[in-house]
């Protein structure tokens, strides 16, 4: 008569936690980036400001076009924070907030972007939802250095 014998190898169970420690990890080092390259944003969009009239080679249109390319950046790292956070499970309140950053960065933000080019209102919602998207990964990392 044959029996089946089960062994337990110890290693197959520290798998998953180790990954979401990776993950975590990742998140945490992801939404500092995040929070630098926020800092960049507002810098690019006051250079591109305050230089526009002068036609600057080094502000004007060409900070503008960095500014936008670096948005477009922030929201394909908001994805990227979104998943890490589903993998890590931070708690419903991370993983909601890291999916509005995905709602923000990749949809509204580019939406009053293009809705300031008839209104300049949107422009300041616009730099107020930038505000908020930095005031979100700031509590996300905040949140996510507190975890460890």
């Amino acid at each position: 008569m044959a029996s089946s014998v089960r062994t337990h190898d110890p290693s197959s169970a520290t798998e998953p936690r180790r990954a979401r420690r990776y993950a975590s990890t990742g998140y945490r080092w992801l939404l500092l980036a995040f929070l630098l390259a926020g800092c960049a944003q507002i810098f690019l969009a006051g250079l591109g400001v305050f230089s526009f009239g002068n036609h600057d080679a080094v502000g004007g249109t060409s900070a503008f076009g960095a500014h936008e390319a670096l948005g477009f950046a922030m929201a394909g790292a908001a994805v990227i924070v979104f998943v890490l956070a589903l993998a890590a499970r931070p708690g419903v309140l991370p993983v909601a907030l890291a999916g509005v950053l995905v709602v923000q960065t990749t949809l509204l933000q580019s939406l009053l972007a293009g809705l300031a080019d008839n209104a300049a209102l949107y422009g300041g919602v616009h730099a107020l939802d930038g505000l908020l998207v930095l005031g979100i990964a700031g509590f996300l990392y905040a949140t996510s250095r507190r975890r460890t």
